[in-house]
């Protein structure tokens, strides 16, 4: 999945997420990828279920917003996330949601 871009990459959340760890967990999260490869998405998380679509809806949990060349890398492990979050690259709006919502997709690299 080397050369997939971010909006593949993002697409591809449900086919990932562990159902088995998200508990009771609910969460609307609003990623906002900018450039080439990017775009606007909702990934919602309710009860064991994960939904993406490619528009900005509902009031989300948690915002993230990055260009999408560094949401790629990260998703791939050609650069560490918590390092881009440090660095401005990555803005995340409540991390504590994040914290929450991250490990519950497999990873791809």
């Amino acid at each position: 999945m080397s050369e997939s871009t971010a909006r593949e990459i993002v697409l591809s959340l449900p086919e990932r997420f562990k159902k088995d760890k998200a508990g009771d967990f609910r969460a609307i999260v609003h990623l906002i990828l900018e450039g080439d490869g990017g775009g606007e998405f909702t990934v919602t998380i309710n009860q064991g279920d994960c939904q993406v679509i490619e528009e900005l809806t509902g009031t989300p949990d948690c915002v993230i917003r990055t260009k999408a060349s560094t949401y790629a890398d990260t998703e791939l492990g050609r650069a560490n996330p918590t390092m881009a979050v440090m660095m401005g690259k990555i803005k995340v709006s409540n991390i504590g949601v994040a914290t929450q919502f991250i490990p519950l997709f497999e990873r791809l690299a």
